[in-house]
């Protein structure tokens, strides 16, 4: 997961619990104000219940009258209307409230029934099928329903109790208006009936007592401007005239006539009656206003409360994704940079370290501080800490990184004395051998003596490992190109098994340029050494060269073991990429072939065969190739002329499996007699200058004892003439037995074959050479060589320990 999502869960969690704690909080003062909306709502209905009772009162007054013949129709339909509009009004008022109390809510539905069952009764009293007594106790139930429903809604839920008091005297108010109403229609059934009847006379003076204690209600529950109101009210003249009648309606005793007329009483029962409605509509005005401030009171509370919490929430909101984007950017840098250095600065330290002189005489904490810090993302927090703790662990690699490329420096040239000095050594044995061959004749010691000559080349090349996994080069340079199967040649002496080499299909024309020819020699060595070791000892291991477009492919085909496809792809890799430091030594001709084609830009690949054994495949780029060369081309199955005793070596094709037959003459020299070129010691004897500056044998010519130039180290070698057919070189038997070598008169050697200062040797009149000067190049070399000469030889007398070599992996 993501910081971004630890993060946003982090922040998220605390708070989903200051939300949860916030709704709590605001819970009660909004559950208040929506209380005090309903509250509101339910008052408004009430106002119109009070209207409505008025209307319904008229309408009764009406109808009484009507029913006792004290009025007419067209009022009572007056009335009727004003009621049909009243009920609309309470209808759409009470059609949305909600959480009504339980008493008030009854009341609503009792109310619902009786506005449905109204046009029964107006018919009733239309047709005169009604009495005045069932018809006011319809009205009555109704009229009482809207004043229960007025005083239940003062219990509903968060009423505050002074609210709650005015609800109550505002319905108390109403049920005085009832008292009043009930009184008029009293009076009219009274009148009708022409006079007071004892029931009659106690429903009046019941209304005049309820007026009273409904009138007392309302002082008490409600505020003191409330009965200064009614008082004032009900002061005027029509007030006072309708409680004149009515106490003159109240002295009038049972079963007597009234002295107050229908039309006197009516009117001034109505009028009082407007009064009283004018003070109702006072009241429940007051407490309609005092409710809505309440509730607006309220709203704006919790609405305070809510933007209170809500812009508490977005500022952490906003401070937590400030502080979590500067963080996320801040880490975002500090992986882009270690990133960065991961893949592309601290590579590119290493690599410019592994090469040599990369330290250019600066200390290992000199090379870190130069390359400096590459997170600049630092502070005296956490990830400042850790951008800082990087720039310390990237400074401790590059230090470490220099250190040791220091100790490969060190080691590089560690080796590349011991090689020199190997160099300079087997130089002196060779010049030693060479001094034993001139005047040997017995073919034993001959053998020998040939055998340890071979055990130079091999040395040498050895040597030459070193050197090159020190990072430098053979200091050999040529003066002219050299043909490819000349080359082949000589990488086939510079291995131990070199008899098992066979010479396929070479397409004519091809060369090797002259800065090239040795390290094209030693890669072909280590590759043919290579097929050699892990092939069957009786069978050939065979090489091909032919032309591809500007290219030229040379190809080394042994039957051994092969490889698996994994193990042959990680040499390809390291065939590929050459590794930066000395290496395994246990791969030491892996790593120097990968050096030596990356140095000319030369591909070489392992491929799987068709039948057992592996394919080597070298890639010539046009850098390196001679096209059109003219050479004499060597004969298909031979890898040159044993010179000096027998006709050219066979060499038995790939897959004959025959056994190759010896030569006649077993001091055959292979390497030294059969070597024009190569980047061993078979130019060792053969006249090549050690470190530069050899001359090459003329194309054509098979032994390198033919006109090569001479060697540094001033010995004489017996040169051979090359002919055409093989030549016996026999000239008798010494006292001994043994066969001796029949030598070529001076005026017969090639020019370039003469040594200069060369004098005859005693007994023999031929020239000795002088000893030359050699340079300092020259002296290390040959001590070199000697040494390891002497490491090689001391494994295995007369035959050198293994090389090291590309591994191979049995599959």
């Amino acid at each position: 997961m993501k910081i971004n999502r630890r993060l946003v869960l982090l922040v998220t969690a605390p708070l989903t619990v200051a939300v949860a704690f916030s709704v709590l909080a605001l819970a009660p003062a909004t559950n208040q104000a929506l209380q005090a909306d309903r509250l509101t709502s339910m008052v408004e209905a009430a106002d119109g219940a009070s209207e409505l009772a008025n209307r319904l009162q008229r309408e009764r007054a009406a109808a009484t009258a009507l029913i006792s013949e004290q009025g007419d129709a067209e009022a009572f339909r007056l009335r009727t209307t004003a009621t049909d509009k009243s009920i609309a009004g309470f209808r759409s008022r009470t059609k949305g409230l909600s959480s009504v109390p339980g008493s008030a809510q009854g009341a609503l539905d009792r109310i619902e029934r009786f506005i449905e069952e109204m046009p029964g009764l107006r018919a009733q009293v239309r047709s005169g099928s009604s009495t005045v007594s069932a018809l006011a106790f319809g009205y009555r139930i109704v009229i009482a329903d809207l004043n229960s429903y007025r005083d239940g809604i003062a219990q509903a839920d968060g009423v505050d109790a002074d609210i709650a008091d005015r609800i109550r005297a505002a319905a108390a108010l109403s049920e005085a208006a009832e008292h009043t109403a009930q009184q008029q229609v009293t009076v009219m059934r009274a009148q009708a009936a022409g006079g007071f009847t004892t029931a009659s006379q106690r429903t009046f003076d019941a209304g005049r007592m309820g007026y009273t204690e409904s009138t007392g209600v309302m002082f008490d529950l409600g505020p003191g401007e409330w009965r200064t109101w009614l008082e004032r009210t009900l002061s005027g003249a029509k007030a006072l005239e309708a409680r004149r009648l009515e106490d003159e309606i109240g002295r009038t005793g049972t079963g007597k006539d009234l002295t107050v007329s229908p039309e006197e009483w009516q009117k001034a029962a109505d009028d009082r009656q407007e009064l009283l409605r004018s003070v109702e509509k006072r009241v429940d005005a007051a407490v309609l206003a005092q409710v809505s401030d309440a509730r607006t009171t309220l709203i704006w509370t919790a609405g305070a409360e809510v933007a209170l919490v809500v812009l508490t929430l977005v500022g952490v909101v906003v401070v937590a994704i400030r502080l979590g984007r500067v963080m996320i950017r801040r880490l975002r840098d500090l992986r882009n940079a270690a990133h960065e250095v991961a893949h592309s600065g601290l590579p590119a330290v290493m690599n410019e370290l592994s090469q040599p002189g990369a330290l250019r005489g600066a200390t290992p904490e000199e090379v870190a501080r130069r390359t400096g810090d590459p997170v600049r993302t630092t502070g005296e927090d956490e990830i400042g800490e850790v951008g800082e703790a990087f720039n310390a662990v990237h400074h401790e690699a590059v230090r470490l990184a220099a250190q040791q490329a220091h100790v490969h420096e060190q080691l590089a040239e560690t080796l590349v004395g011991v090689a020199r000095r190997g160099a300079r050594l087997t130089a002196v044995m060779v010049s030693e051998l060479d001094t034993v061959q001139r005047d040997e004749a017995d073919p034993v010691r001959m053998k020998t003596l040939f055998a340890l000559d071979h055990l130079a080349i091999r040395m040498e090349r050895n040597t030459n490992n070193l050197l090159v996994l020190g990072g430098y080069g053979n200091a050999r340079v040529r003066s002219a190109d050299v043909g490819c199967s000349t080359v082949i040649v000589a990488a086939a002496q510079q291995i131990e098994r070199f008899d098992r080499v066979s010479l396929g299909a070479i397409e004519s024309g091809i060369g090797i340029t002259a800065r090239a020819v040795h390290d094209v020699a030693h890669i072909l060595a280590e590759l043919l050494d290579n097929a050699t070791r892990y092939s069957p000892p009786d069978k050939q291991v065979g090489v091909a060269v032919w032309r591809l477009w500007d290219r030229a492919v040379v190809q080394i085909v042994d039957e051994g073991v092969g490889m698996t496809a994994e193990r042959r792809a990680v040499h390809n890799a390291a065939l590929l990429e050459p590794q930066a430091g000395i290496g395994d030594v246990r791969s030491m001709g892996l790593h120097v072939v990968a050096r030596l084609a990356a140095r000319h830009g030369i591909v070489v690949e392992l491929r799987d065969s068709s039948g057992p054994g592996t394919i080597a495949e070298v890639t010539l780029p046009a850098k390196v190739l001679a096209m059109d060369l003219e050479e004499a081309q060597t004969p298909p199955g031979t890898v040159g002329n044993d010179v000096g005793y027998e006709s050219p070596r066979p060499i038995t094709p790939p897959g004959a499996g025959g056994h190759r037959q010896q030569p006649a003459g077993a001091n055959a020299r292979p390497g030294r007699d059969s070597a024009p070129i190569g980047t061993g010691v078979g130019l060792v004897g053969a006249g090549a200058p050690v470190g530069g500056g050899d001359r090459e044998t003329p194309p054509g010519h098979a032994g390198p004892r033919d006109g090569t130039p001479e060697r540094g180290h001033g010995s004489t070698a017996a040169p051979h003439p090359v002919h055409d057919e093989p030549v016996s070189r026999v000239a008798g038997v010494s006292s001994s037995g043994l066969p001796v070598r029949q030598r070529r008169a001076p005026q017969q050697w090639p020019a370039a074959g003469k040594r200069e200062g060369a004098e005859k040797r005693p007994g023999t009149g031929a020239p000795r050479p002088s000893p030359r000067r050699r340079d300092s190049r020259q002296v290390s070399d040959v001590l070199a060589a000697y040494a390891q000469g002497i490491n090689r030889s001391t494994n295995h007398r007369g035959r050198s320990a293994p090389d090291d070599n590309t591994e191979r992996t049995e599959k």
